[in-house]
């Protein structure tokens, strides 16, 4: 049986996806990096507002894996765009 931060945490990291995922279909600028990017911002928000002060689970604790992974795509995203925008004799 799931925790209530944990609970928490599923959900909403959900409700901030569909709500990103909502957002970029209405402005018709879906990418999947940028679903990703935003994804990511909102799950580091949700990981902190669900933190708790006095324990610190193991579920919690494994969440650094997923933190560590995330970051390493957002910075190949960032990467590729900043080798898009440089002219081309630069990169």
């Amino acid at each position: 049986m799931p925790t209530r931060r944990r609970q928490q945490l599923i959900i909403g990291q959900l409700a901030w996806m569909l709500g990103a995922l909502l957002l970029l279909v209405l402005l018709r600028s879906f990418s999947h990096e940028l679903f990703f990017v935003l994804s990511f911002i909102g799950f580091l928000v949700v990981v902190e507002l669900t933190a708790s002060f006095a324990v610190r689970p193991v579920w919690r604790r494994r969440l650094r894996w997923i933190i560590a992974a995330g970051l390493v795509v957002f910075a190949v995203i960032v990467a590729r765009r900043i080798v898009a925008i440089l002219p081309t004799g630069v990169a």
